[in-house]
């Protein structure tokens, strides 16, 4: 079976504070953007079960086997559940170090393809209480739709946000951005300073300077070319432009298409008409 794990992007992203566990509260709104992996699931039929096989293409994935997303989603399940053997097969078109959620997507679209594969039964709860336990943003690929988010970013729910018929690109520089150094240094609204869900109601012409991704300040201050991106994006007629996550992904709106690649010719560079 072969799917196509799609990324996402942050529609502002304000931090709260943090707490006693060592992770940040947030809000945000998660919107999926068809920018894929691939992934395959093939039986192993010359082992036993419980047993995880993963290999993976295209841009190169740090990190060791037991530390990947995907393996650690099929252990996880493989706690309460016998599991035939498993290969999976990656194509990894998403960069790392984003701000995308591309790992988590694939851990979460490997939870389903296991579900439908094995016939295991679970609905979507089932599966995002699994996809919590791997990262904050898992959960959101499992329903894979515009969603406000809110805890960790695992508490969910649905949006009425269209972006079809906007010109979307994305730029990422070649710059990697630690999350922890992101948090350390990010400025905290506290809990009075939660309103997001209501912010976004507003027209697309109207966001910026209106929807903020609190990431930026510090991010920017030590990254300043993530900055720059930023602004040429809005330079070249962007009518909201944004950093995704943590980084170092930056993204634009355009209300009708246009041609940046030559001006980002280092640099990550994808583009669709949404």
């Amino acid at each position: 079976m072969i799917v196509f794990s799609n990324c996402k992007i942050n529609l502002g992203l304000h931090i709260i504070n943090k707490r006693e566990d060592g992770f940040h509260n947030l809000e945000t709104v998660f919107y999926p953007i068809p920018l894929n992996d691939t992934l395959e699931l093939i039986e192993n039929e010359s082992h036993a079960i419980n047993y995880v096989n993963f290999q993976s293409f295209g841009l190169k994935i740090a990190g060791n086997l037991d530390n990947n997303l995907i393996v650690k989603g099929y252990r996880l399940l493989a706690k309460d559940f016998n599991l035939k053997a498993i290969d999976f097969y990656l194509m990894k078109n998403i960069p790392m170090g984003a701000g995308l959620g591309g790992g988590s997507s694939n851990a979460a679209f490997a939870l389903k393809l296991l579900n439908t594969y094995l016939k295991l039964n679970l609905n979507n709860k089932q599966l995002e209480y699994y996809a919590a336990i791997l990262g904050s943003d898992c959960a959101f690929f499992i329903e894979n739709r515009p969603s406000y988010a809110i805890g960790r970013g695992e508490i969910l729910e649905p949006i009425d946000i269209d972006l079809n018929g906007y010109f979307f690109i994305l730029v990422k520089p070649n710059i990697h951005v630690s999350t922890a150094d992101a948090f350390a240094n990010v400025y905290k609204r506290g809990l009075g300073n939660v309103g997001l869900k209501e912010l976004i109601k507003n027209p697309i012409l109207k966001w910026k300077g209106l929807i903020e991704n609190d990431f930026e300040k510090s991010v920017f201050k030590h990254h300043p070319s993530i900055g720059l991106v930023k602004d040429k994006l809005y330079n070249n007629g962007a009518i909201y432009a944004s950093m995704s996550g943590s980084g170092a992904s930056v993204f634009g709106l355009f209300k009708s298409e246009v041609y940046l690649k030559n001006k980002f010719e280092n640099d990550f560079y994808y583009s669709c008409k949404l």
